[in-house]
């Protein structure tokens, strides 16, 4: 997936904004060494550097890492893909005490090996705080989409995402040393920025993927479609709002 790294920030501000609130619980410290996973345009990557000085943020977009870069040149960013990746390809030799993850860990499909790359980078006892979208993410709004595309762009198209519950994902991070001390799934229906253009650069922003699956003639017709089926759902007050449901993750690397 291409990802427009300015339309990210100037209309999808919320990404970072909910994100504020997982990382009051990674409570990062002076001196730790902390790697964020999927950073994007490095907004929270800057904002735990102010209290972690060995902070280090990697995404796999090298559209968002060189947005980061520009914005924050003090700071340390690579382009690296959550799936694969090691100490050695981060430039790093020594461990990290924390890991943290905010909205990015549900494009990544393959899951288990990224939480293999994940716990192989983290020091004994150092903390896994992550949130992404959990089981059940977008529902309405993937559904409207996918017939959207069946019915006027004759395509059956796949998300591209994945969404796990709290029992598989503990699952996968018990199997590989990551030992799970709080989950939660809840449900954060969130306001889409910019009114009745809402939905549309939603779509625009993260489902290019798959929209890229439709002949490009059909795009605007798919999205006014998605737009009909949802507004007695998801639009309200001259506003979209999003039925997002966020997995949120507290763990601990075990010896």
């Amino acid at each position: 997936m291409k990802w427009n790294a300015s339309l990210y920030d100037q209309k999808h501000a919320f990404v970072t904004q909910y994100g504020e609130g997982v990382l009051e619980l990674l409570n990062p410290q002076p001196g730790e060494r902390i790697l964020d996973v999927g950073c994007g345009t490095g907004h929270l990557t800057a904002q735990i550097a102010e209290t972690s000085s060995q902070i280090v943020g990697m995404d796999s977009s090298a559209e968002m890492i060189e947005v980061a870069s520009e914005a924050y040149p003090d700071l340390k960013f690579v382009v690296a893909d959550a799936a694969d990746f090691s100490l050695n390809s981060l430039g790093e030799s020594a461990p990290f005490d924390a890991i943290f993850s905010n909205a990015a860990l549900h494009w990544v499909t393959r899951m288990e090996e990224a939480v293999v790359c994940m716990s192989s980078v983290l020091r004994p006892g150092g903390r896994f705080v992550v949130e992404f979208g959990g089981k059940g993410n977008i529902e309405l709004l993937s559904q409207a989409f996918e017939a959207a595309a069946l019915e006027v762009g004759g395509v059956a198209v796949e998300h591209g995402r994945v969404y796990p519950s709290i029992a598989q994902y503990s699952v996968l991070l018990e199997r590989h040393g990551l030992l799970v001390r709080r989950a939660e799934l809840f449900d954060r229906p969130t306001k889409l920025e910019d009114g009745e253009e809402g939905l549309r650069q939603w779509l625009l922003q993260f489902n290019s993927a798959v929209l890229a699956q439709l002949p490009v003639e059909r795009h605007e017709a798919v999205i006014i479609a998605t737009q009909e089926k949802l507004r007695d759902i998801l639009f309200t007050g001259g506003s979209w709002y999003a039925d997002y449901r966020r997995l949120r993750i507290v763990a601990e690397k075990v010896a």
